[in-house]
């Protein structure tokens, strides 16, 4: 069942208007001797660099067994029977005391700690105190607490933060070719037509505004705005981000994105199908397309790079990215110590990277536009286009079927003589690459050379050398060739005596690089072992001569009729 899309009447949109000018109505207010101080807003940012180095998170590194970033901390009684605040009483608080002193051997922080505070962060821990020391827990696990709305609504909120500036004035009412304008950006990311302005400034009914803002919000651009916003911080790029950055296939996540605020999907939908719409019972197409939300992270080709680092990466990416946008949290300094700020141990965040480290992507991409594992996508007309696919197969399997009973069939096999079998050799380029390839983009251009240098046939040959892994390559300019009935690819090589290599690999493109053929050690990183990305087809050719190399194209995932 579908929700229905939100209205210039709802309750979120109410709030998300609302919010914008209330933090300076806040301040404004909490910079009153009356206004009660926040614990996150006011106090944490002065305990944190002045105090909670030595009386904070860190238990290895806390000094007296004083604990201040939590309530438990300070105002459990120590042997002695004091707590380090009271609350309402800072004469009789130590930690005050310890402030407050002049005695350069009680003061705190010490003078050797280099980080004195200063007269006014003084007060507002005394204010604190005073008050009561109310604590609160980090702002992201703080219930959001929707404040009391003032008289007028928004303009109270802004007038509240005027109020201290006798200088500033509020701005007159906006005309309506503004506020239309300002709708329009903040709700589609668009100016207004010029049909919209036009029939807004001729709409003199009572509820213009509002039957202005519900057809933006119908718009299908304002499912394309608020996915944009939401797209920054899942991190989405239609490119891998590192070595090459060359392009990826991402675009239907962000499509599903867009349709997800169109259809004012449910928050915790939204959220579940993310992080896990392949784990919901017979997920659908588009749950499984949620989960691209975890594969947005960058990605390497990199040769020569090492896996694991790469999986680490990857998975403390994830991590981080899922606190971030879930939990408020900024999770990455967990990655390798326990943090005076962050509500989140290192074992705590390790054990969120645990889940995302037994993902299935493999840590190299391969520089592809599709990176395994990849989900087929079905059209929105694929049920009626089966439909009529499986009534044409249906007839026409009923028209063979009725060929096939007037058929005698006599097996070959049995045959006397035997049939003669036909082997057709095709040459698919020689001499030189297909007119119109794209060669070693990127890398250093092609060799040929001609006799006395080594030349099987032809006039000249390619040559290769060079240390680490090297290769050719060509990218169309060549008609597509279709694999034959149990066709099999061959070439001839000619291995140098004096510096021979260890391992001789060819690889096909389709949709990417994943089909390959090798010779020898085997010690080329491409591909995943034991599959037809990475075929083991034999032991390094002898040197020295010409020898002919031949691969079934089945053992390579490459089956007849298959375009090359």
């Amino acid at each position: 069942m579908s929700s229905p899309r939100p209205s210039s009447r709802s309750p979120f949109l109410t709030a998300a208007l609302l919010c914008l000018p209330l933090l300076p109505a806040v301040r404004a207010l909490a910079a009153t001797e009356e206004a009660p101080l926040s614990f996150n807003r006011d106090l944490r940012p002065i305990l944190s660099d002045k105090c909670f180095a030595c009386h904070g998170f860190d238990a290895k590194k806390r000094e007296a067994g004083l604990r201040l970033d939590t309530p438990e901390g300070a105002f459990t009684k120590n042997k002695d029977g004091e707590a380090a605040i009271v609350p309402g009483n800072p004469e009789a608080s130590p930690v005050w005391q310890r402030i407050a002193t002049t005695d350069l051997d009680d003061i705190m922080p010490p003078p050797d700690s280099h980080k004195e505070l200063k007269p006014e962060e003084k007060e507002i821990i005394r204010r604190w105190i005073v008050q009561g020391a109310p604590y609160q827990k980090h702002w992201a696990f703080e219930t959001p607490v929707k404040p009391p709305t003032p008289e007028g609504g928004i303009d109270g909120f802004l007038a509240a933060g005027l109020a201290g500036h006798p200088d500033l004035k509020a701005e007159s009412e906006a005309s309506r070719e503004t506020l239309i304008r300002r709708v329009s950006f903040t709700l589609t990311g668009l100016p207004p037509s010029i049909q919209e302005v036009s029939r807004w400034l001729n709409d003199d009914a009572p509820d213009a505004y509002e039957r202005m803002v519900d057809r933006y919000l119908a718009s299908p651009h304002y499912g394309e705005e608020m996915a944009r916003h939401w797209l920054d911080i899942a991190r989405y790029a239609d490119t891998h981000g590192m070595h090459l950055d060359n392009e990826r296939q991402m675009w239907a996540y962000r499509d599903w994105v867009v349709r997800s605020f169109n259809g004012n999907q449910p928050f915790d939908r939204f959220t579940i199908e993310q992080l896990a719409g392949d784990l919901i019972p017979d997920a659908t197409q588009d749950q499984l397309i949620a989960t691209g939300f975890n594969r947005c992270n960058v990605t390497s080709g990199e040769g020569g790079s090492i896996d694991a680092e790469y999986l680490f990466r990857y998975a403390v990416d994830r991590a981080s990215t899922t606190a971030q946008t879930w939990l408020g949290l900024t999770a990455g300094c967990a990655v390798c110590h326990d943090h005076k700020y962050d509500p989140l141990t290192q074992k705590e965040f390790y054990q969120l990277y645990s889940f995302f480290y037994s993902n299935a992507d493999p840590a190299m991409d391969g520089n592809a536009l599709l990176t395994n594992p990849v989900l087929k996508l079905k059209p929105d007309d694929y049920p009626e286009k089966m439909r009529t696919f499986d009534a044409r197969v249906d007839a026409a399997q009923q028209a063979m079927d009725a060929k096939m009973a007037a058929v005698t069939y006599a097996d070959p096999a049995e045959a006397d003589p035997k049939p003669v079998v036909k082997l057709t050799d095709s040459v698919w380029f020689e001499d030189n690459f297909p007119e119109g390839a794209k060669v070693n983009e990127g890398t250093s251009p092609p060799q040929f050379v001609v006799s006395p240098e080594p030349v099987f046939s032809g006039k000249r040959s390619l040559k290769r050398g060079g240390t680490g892994t090297v290769q050719d390559v060509f990218l169309g300019g060549a008609a597509p060739l279709t694999v034959p009935m149990e066709g099999k690819f061959y070439l001839y090589v000619y291995l140098d005596r004096a510096h021979p290599p260890k391992e001789v690999m060819i690889q096909f493109h389709t949709i990417g690089w994943s089909h390959r053929a090798l010779w020898g050690a085997d010690d080329i990183e491409f591909g995943q072992r034991g599959t037809t990305e990475r075929f083991v087809a034999g032991p390094l050719p002898e040197v020295g001569k010409w020898v002919k190399l031949e691969v079934a194209a089945d053992k390579i995932g490459l089956p007849a009729g298959k375009q090359v």
